[in-house]
């Protein structure tokens, strides 16, 4: 413990944002358009200078890298075989949005017309969000009815195509499952190519987007390497935060309100430690409990894909194109001198929702199509010509949790997302394995002979087929509702409609925690959404 002789007082803000990812980001920069308003944002990660985060390609070095990712793991997932999943989230400067697939999807309107009704607030509908979607945007096509022009988050057309991602698309409409221009309408139903958050072949993340041309406001300080130990009360009152950095203890107070962004791990983590949650889990591990929301650290919802691989003849993926060092170079100078090919590509190109069955009334299950195919992320892709056709099931009924294991901040989190735990959700997935199959066999793919290499088409057997979706499934890292917001008389709600914490003062929960049920689809742009929307709301209360 570091003695009071080592501690620094940082002083008074208006406003605390603890986590500069994706939602951070944006509050930093709405909250000091006001020049009277002093914002602290404070991130326990580096800053974002590492070459690999900017280069799209560089996911592959980031993720499971201890300099950008926080190295998370689930516990073993008993429909997973008992295998244990890395489980990514960004630790740098921009958060999760430095190391994610920059794919730009807001959902389904449906999605948040059912957040309005679970917290009796309408202003949590489709048609009162879009606004907030597009006051961000910079869309490649300009200003219309459903996107925005001149925001910070610029959104583009993928730079990049394969002959073996058009023909999936072929055969997908061959399959009844329509080609779309837009999947951001609020009916995403179709197969198109993916909207990417990037600017000339760069990838777009938060603090570049949000944080530099905020950063020369003299009212934004901001501090990274920093890891928030606690907040501090008075009585049921947020008054601060403790943090450590650079060998000290460090406080910083507020007049207004503390904005916890750290996401649907790390806003529980601080959380718990703080002493809200559930008062036995906090007593059993020696921490007094300020406000007892057993909600904190339930509802964890999560997108499971089930990565299926088919071998291809005539078709060159990435798998042989780079397994040479002359292919990897020609791959480089293209990007150096164009800022395209497969270093501009995101980790997904082509997408694709639709119904797994035809009891469903709007798409369940996504596609992520990539022209390569490797065992798992980290490890080099396989010698022969193959792509990846990853589905998710959009809305999973199974439900986990996230907890700290102790009150030292440096302990890792308890993370069981309880993958497939339903019987709904397992009946979807062998639905998603048939829809694939159903893709292949159109008359689009004859030319290709495509091989199920994983899982195999020799198995059929419900039994036997969930074994092996269960050897290859993982997560897409889209974490959310540990935090949810909802009634206040609902016993497992966090928050309330405006993101206040129930029964305290002076403290938000700004995230993708605070969502009840996972949007179906990539979850960054509806972070942001979020983030803006909230901002809107504090600067009118301080006009």
């Amino acid at each position: 413990m570091t003695d009071a002789n080592n501690s620094v007082d940082h002083g008074e803000y208006e406003y605390i944002i603890v986590g500069a990812g994706s939602a951070g980001c944006v509050l930093a920069n709405r909250l000091t358009q006001n020049p009277k308003i002093r914002v602290l944002l404070i991130d326990a990660g580096a800053k974002d200078d590492y070459v690999w985060v900017h280069v799209p390609v560089g996911y592959l070095y980031c993720i499971n890298n201890p300099k950008t990712d926080w190295m998370f793991k689930t516990t073993p997932q008993a429909a997973l075989n008992g295998r244990s999943l890395l489980y990514p989230r960004g630790k740098i400067l921009g958060g999760s949005s430095s190391i994610n697939g920059m794919i730009y999807m807001r959902g389904q309107s449906q999605d948040y017309d059912n957040w309005a009704s679970a917290t009796g607030d309408h202003s949590w509908r489709w048609d009162a969000l879009l606004p907030h979607f597009k006051g961000i945007e910079d869309y490649y096509g300009g200003a219309n009815e459903f996107h925005g022009a001149g925001g910070e988050w610029r959104v583009e057309k993928q730079r990049i195509s394969w002959k073996i991602l058009d023909t999936f698309k072929a055969a997908a409409n061959e399959a009844g499952i329509p080609s779309t221009g837009d999947f951001n309408r609020g009916n995403n139903s179709g197969v198109s190519y993916f909207d990417v958050t990037q600017k000339n072949g760069w990838r777009l993340n938060a603090a570049r987007a949000f944080i530099k041309p905020a950063a020369r406001r003299e009212n934004l300080t901001l501090i990274t390497g920093a890891t928030i130990e606690k907040l501090t009360f008075d009585g049921l009152k947020c008054t601060g935060i403790h943090f450590h950095g650079g060998g000290k203890t460090h406080t910083a107070s507020i007049t207004k309100e503390v904005l916890l962004s750290a996401g649907a791990i790390g806003s529980v983590q601080i959380l718990e430690r703080s002493g809200i949650g559930n008062s036995e889990l906090l007593a059993s591990l020696g921490i007094a409990t300020v406000k007892h929301l057993p909600g904190v650290g339930e509802n964890l919802q999560d997108h499971l894909q089930i990565r299926m691989v088919y071998k291809v003849k005539g078709f060159r993926t990435l798998n042989t194109i780079a397994a040479h060092w002359w292919g990897k170079l020609a791959i480089a100078l293209q990007f150096i001198f164009t800022r395209k090919g497969p270093m501009s590509m995101a980790p997904s190109q082509l997408g694709a929702f639709a119904c797994s069955s035809d009891s469903q009334e709007r798409p369940n299950v996504q596609y992520h199509v990539q022209p390569l195919s490797l065992d798992k992320f980290g490890e080099p892709l396989h010698r022969f010509n193959a792509f990846t056709a990853s589905i998710c099931n959009l809305r999973p009924s199974s439900r986990g949790s996230v907890h700290i294991s102790s009150s030292d901040v440096d302990a890792q989190p308890i993370i069981n997302p309880n993958y497939l735990s339903t019987e709904l959700d397992r009946q979807i997935a062998l639905e998603s394995v048939a829809l694939t199959r159903k893709i292949l066999n159109q008359p689009a793919f004859a030319d290709a002979q495509a091989e199920e290499f994983k899982p195999g088409k020799q198995f059929v057997e419900a039994d036997e087929l969930l074994k092996q979706v269960a050897d290859i499934g993982t997560t897409i890292f889209h974490p959310v509702g540990t935090c949810k917001m909802g009634k206040e008389d609902d016993p497992t709600a966090v928050v309330d409609s405006e993101l206040k914490v129930i029964g305290v003062e002076g403290l938000r929960v700004v995230d993708a925690s605070v969502m009840p049920t996972i949007t179906s689809g990539n979850t960054a742009a509806p972070t942001m959404m979020i983030a803006e929307k909230i901002a809107r709301l504090l600067l009118q209360q301080a006009s």
